[in-house]
């Protein structure tokens, strides 16, 4: 039998120790444990829970672990999915003209 993880999950899940250290934002090695525990310390959306845990913050810019937090945050609050919103994208740090992008590519092309 395994063991289950000490921590109360808020929505009474039953959640085995390998599923609450299973990796879920690859990018900032945060684990489902510390999706939940999040969750039961306020965090709401996945805003919230991105600033508490740093998941989706990495180099893909949560493309690979948006869904899997989304659906954690459903299974915990009792939320639909449909009702769960993304985080708030925020655009580059300084803005490029397409002309400057397009001088980019001229300069590769003559390399």
């Amino acid at each position: 039998m395994q063991e289950e993880h000490s921590e109360k999950v808020a929505c009474g899940c039953e959640i085995t120790h390998e599923d609450w250290e299973m990796i879920i934002c690859r990018c900032e090695e945060v684990t489902r444990g510390a999706i939940i525990n999040a969750i039961n310390h306020g965090a709401t959306t996945v805003e919230e829970i991105k600033r508490e845990t740093r998941a989706g913050m990495g180099l893909c810019q949560s493309k690979t672990c948006f869904r899997a937090i989304q659906k954690i945050l459903s299974d915990v609050t009792g939320q639909p999915i449909a009702n769960i919103t993304p985080y708030t994208s925020r655009p580059p740090v300084r803005p490029m003209s397409v002309q400057e992008l397009a001088s980019l590519v001229d300069q590769e092309v003559e390399n």
